[in-house]
């Protein structure tokens, strides 16, 4: 009988930055469920827990902190630290792409969709401009289907 193995969990890159920041972010949580759990003692020892809305919040509390760490360990455990890449001829991991539409420039640093954030100018390689572009060199066209159309590109620098 064949044994059937599930699939491995994909490596989720990350820049440094991004890394460290998860770090942090699983040491501030640690310390925050520390003190939600010590409301928690606190408000069971008040009494009736039905009606008990310290308690109530105090479960609540502790409940979306639980969450919320599971999935920075998640993003730890099965995360990795991707050199940006070295050479500069083509789109990959961590570029900063300048590109041209019509007569506007905007720029993006190519990341993961863990840490894309379009405010700060970080573009997800797994959405569909990010996609589009990697791989590609300096004045390449690139063209990409939105729910308004298809918008082109050109890329005019990678860093």
């Amino acid at each position: 009988m064949r044994q059937i193995l599930p699939d491995p969990v994909p490596v989720i890159p990350f820049t440094l930055e991004a890394y460290q920041q998860l770090q942090i972010d699983v040491d501030r949580l640690s310390n925050e469920r520390k003190e939600a759990m010590i409301r928690l003692q606190t408000a069971r020892e008040m009494g009736d827990l039905s009606e008990n809305g310290a308690y109530i919040y105090a479960k609540f509390e502790l409940g979306s902190l639980n969450r919320q760490l599971a999935q920075l360990r998640h993003l730890l455990k099965n995360g990795q630290v991707v050199q940006k890449q070295t050479n500069a001829l083509v789109v990959g991991f961590g570029s900063t792409v300048t590109l041209l539409q019509g007569k506007k420039e905007i720029a993006f640093t190519i990341v993961s969709m863990h840490e894309s954030n379009l405010s700060l100018r970080k573009l997800s390689l797994e959405s569909p401009i990010g996609s589009a572009l990697m791989g590609r060199g300096v004045g390449e066209d690139v063209h990409v289907e939105t729910p308004n159309g298809k918008v082109a590109y050109t890329i005019i620098k990678i860093t």
